[in-house]
């Protein structure tokens, strides 16, 4: 397997999610990442013992680390971690606001001090105003950011099913880091790197943004549904199946007509006739296309929406995804000495077969480390 980071070496003050999303993601590249953790470990390694006495968390986002036990705070270990830094590419750490700095770890003095070095700050709400000093775990960023709000059913707003806001702040820091790569062999320098959370969430709330501040009205809470677009819903079927119909327009709604519910002649009907029409029509439109499921199997309705060429989709629970023949796991090894299979990263690379390093134990490198980095 190709490494394209091979030989970069990443060092890591880290705990959670973005952070460990970002530098997972570095180590996938075949960089060194050096996870710097407390005595009592990175606290996402009690959030549950799942897999086989370990953290799902701390399983997915960890492998391929080194970890080392150190206290910023002891004189020993911050001058063990400058001698880490002198010789590392990327620093990250997403400690609370001002704590690295006040340890002797901030970005701007690390980067006049070791001028190639990248640093990436992650943080809740950023380094300034009134929200830089509160604490922003994923579900408060979802809630502050409008996320929430437009997530869910009519009834009330919803929680993203997964910590969205770890992870594309996580993704953030990623991209920013080959970013900064790049430039760096161009010019030859370092450069300082921000993320937030609120910040990635934030972006992808353009759209229900731009809409309510064009229009005065904020999207609805379609559960299952599409705001704009009928019918774009999920449906039963006899079996008690659900599925997920996506018409885009009016071709694909004609040829659904005629080929899913063998009847032709509905789009000339009132409430049926165009898009906006039948979104108007809603619930005349879903009862129409709800009857047509529900005298079918789960295998019936996928037969006749393939025949029609109508984009569909099953809502699956989590044994369903465990199965699913579009999923690709791959293995890691376990601090427990185990194996778990998990889900493969989303990019494939041509010509190669993944393959991911083992999850470390709480230290396990520390002794190692030392030795390599110790005092000359």
């Amino acid at each position: 397997m190709t490494q394209p980071l091979a030989g970069l070496l990443v060092v890591s003050l880290e705990q959670a999610v973005a952070a460990p999303y970002c530098a997972a993601r570095l180590a996938d590249a075949g960089a060194r990442v050096i996870k710097i953790e407390r005595p009592e470990g990175d606290f996402a390694r009690g959030y549950d013992s799942a897999v086989q006495g370990t953290s799902s968390y701390f399983v997915w986002l960890n492998r391929g680390k080194e970890s080392l036990v150190a206290d910023i705070k002891n004189p020993d270990d911050a001058a063990l971690l400058h001698r880490i830094l002198a010789k590392a590419d990327v620093f990250i750490q997403n400690l609370a606001p001002g704590a690295a700095a006040r340890s002797g770890f901030g970005s701007a003095d690390l980067r006049a001090k070791y001028p190639r070095l990248i640093t990436v700050d992650i943080s809740g709400y950023g380094d300034t105003g009134e929200y830089a000093s509160m604490k922003a775990y994923d579900l408060l960023v979802q809630a502050e950011s409008g996320l929430a709000m437009v997530t869910g059913h009519p009834a009330g707003p919803g929680r993203v099913g997964v910590s969205i806001a770890d992870i594309g702040c996580g993704m953030n820091a990623y991209t920013g880091v080959l970013e900064a790569l790049i430039e760096r062999g161009l010019t030859g320098r370092g450069k300082g790197l921000k993320v937030s959370l609120f910040d990635a969430v934030a972006d992808w709330m353009n759209v229900p943004l731009l809409y309510f501040e064009g229009t005065g009205k904020a999207p609805q809470r379609m559960g299952l549904a599409h705001p704009s677009i009928c019918p774009y819903g999920a449906f039963a079927t006899k079996d008690g199946a659900l599925v997920l119909i996506s018409i885009q327009n009016e071709r694909e709604w004609a040829a659904f007509c005629a080929g899913f519910l063998d009847e032709p002649d509905l789009p000339k009907k009132p409430g049926f006739e165009t898009n906006n029409i039948r979104v108007a029509n809603r619930a005349t439109v879903d009862e129409r296309v709800g009857r047509g499921f529900a005298v079918l199997t789960r295998d019936e309705a996928a037969a006749k929406l393939r025949a029609a060429n109508t984009a569909y989709g099953f809502v699956n629970d989590l044994a369903a995804l465990g199965h699913h023949p579009a999923l690709r796991r791959t293995p890691v090894a376990l601090p427990t000495g185990g194996t778990a299979e998990i889900v493969a990263p989303a990019v494939i690379r041509s010509g190669e077969t993944l393959a991911l390093g083992p999850v470390p134990a709480i230290g396990a490198h520390s002794a190692a480390i030392r030795t390599e980095f110790k005092a000359g």
